[in-house]
């Protein structure tokens, strides 16, 4: 048996780093070595030691922060602004998602400099490698594609997004076509183009023993991609999109018996009403295992704003059972993020992820809002500001609307002025 933490468990070694996670955590070790060896619960970062955390059952619901460069645009230094700007926000995880030539080297900056878990998507630097050798990002070569897969978990990768449930089956029964927006992931959309063009199997599902080798080995987090996802409301919850979901359910079960952690990621856009019944469902195809969402962006007709569009959603999936939310910014369908948009798309989610845990009562969760309501009304501003969940910000707003005087919201007929005079 190999020694992932997910085996070890098994064979009832408990190690001590796991201990003192579970206090960070807040939760009870023995609860949480359960909810591992039940597969609701992964932990991010244990094998390299950047900003270890947990994702799923017990714990508070997390936030991740993509960043990368495109083709268009490329620049380490621009990355590494995002990359601290994401941090500054304290986001709990980032994303690598280059797509540019030099995609390797920003994603070793990235490692290097990153404190918390950094997660990729290696058919990126697969697909970078067919086009710049090929002419084409869906001329893949199968070796090729698990070699890039090998080389960033040895780099240090704590985690992957996976694509392995967009298979020939699906894409052959229900083509693009059949959706208003077709397939709107990137890695969907190139795995489904290669499909289409060869007439072959994903390799990421004809070959998933050769991928559980490797996760095995390095003890990588597999989150497996939902390269099926809706990019419109219209398309949610369609037969494309849960017939995915199935097969990933049969895959977690795979890598579980193999003693790989996996997370599931979920849609997308999703109707507001229809947020809760996704994420039960999800939950219920995919053996509960962690769940990983984008957003979920819950109106199509915002874009500038999808950052309030998708903190909406993120709101009520979390609340529903979601486990970790991926960010959403601004920029989103529009171009790549800037600082700022990354910023205020990590702080975004934040809210989102904190009030979920509010109505899913972690432990420790409205101890925090109760502090700041208390120093509200004894008006000290100095605490509520520290308290915020962007102090810089408040201090800013305070300082250039009220100074040090009274808010001037209210000033003299502040309630808790007159209720105090009334004593």
């Amino acid at each position: 048996m190999s020694q992932t933490l997910l085996n070890q468990l098994r064979s009832g070694h408990v190690p001590e780093k796991l201990k003192e996670l579970a206090k960070k955590e807040n939760i009870e070790t023995t609860q949480l070595v359960k909810n591992i060896l039940d597969g609701t619960a992964v932990v991010l970062g244990y094998r390299t030691e950047r900003g270890t955390m947990v994702v799923g059952r017990g714990v508070t619901t997390k936030v991740n922060a993509n960043i990368g460069a495109s083709t268009l645009t490329s620049s380490i230094e621009y990355e590494e602004k995002k990359l601290d700007a994401a941090l500054r926000a304290k986001t709990d995880a980032i994303m690598d998602l280059s797509l540019a030539d030099n995609i390797v080297d920003i994603r070793r900056v990235i490692l290097k400099r990153s404190t918390v878990p950094v997660g990729t998507v290696p058919i990126y630097e697969a697909a970078t490698l067919a086009r710049i050798k090929r002419g084409a990002v869906i001329k893949l070569d199968v070796d090729e594609f698990f070699d890039c897969i090998q080389r960033q978990m040895e780099e240090g990768v704590d985690f992957v997004t996976v694509h392995c449930g967009v298979v020939k089956e699906l894409i052959d029964k229900y083509p693009p076509e059949f959706r208003l927006e077709g397939i709107v992931s990137r890695g969907g959309a190139i795995t489904a183009a290669y499909i289409r063009n060869t007439g072959k199997e994903n390799p990421l599902y004809e070959y998933y023993d050769r991928l559980l080798d490797l996760a095995e080995k390095y003890d990588c987090v597999l989150s497996l991609g939902d390269g099926m996802r809706p990019g419109a409301l219209f398309d949610a919850s369609d037969s494309l999109e849960i017939g995915e979901q199935e097969i990933l359910g049969q895959l977690q079960a795979r890598a579980f018996e193999r003693g790989v952690m996996t997370m599931i990621e979920g849609p997308g856009h999703v109707p507001l009403h229809l947020v809760e019944k996704s994420v039960k469902r999800i939950k219920r195809l995919t053996n509960n295992a962690p769940l990983y969402l984008l957003g979920p962006i819950v109106t199509d007709v915002a874009p500038g704003y999808d950052h309030i569009t998708s903190a909406i959603g993120a709101g009520v999936a979390g609340m529903s059972g979601a486990d970790f939310i991926c960010y959403v910014t601004p920029s989103e369908h529009l171009g790549l993020p800037t600082e700022q948009d990354v910023f205020d798309g990590v702080i975004a989610s934040r809210i989102a992820a904190h009030a979920a845990d509010i109505a899913k009562g972690i432990p420790g969760a409205i101890e925090w809002d109760n502090e700041l309501s208390k120093a509200r009304k004894a008006l000290d501003w100095d605490k509520q500001i520290a308290l915020s969940i962007d102090p810089e910000r408040a201090k800013r707003v305070r300082e250039e609307r009220s100074g040090q005087g009274a808010c001037t919201m209210c000033g003299e007929y502040c309630v808790f002025l007159v209720l105090k005079e009334q004593k």
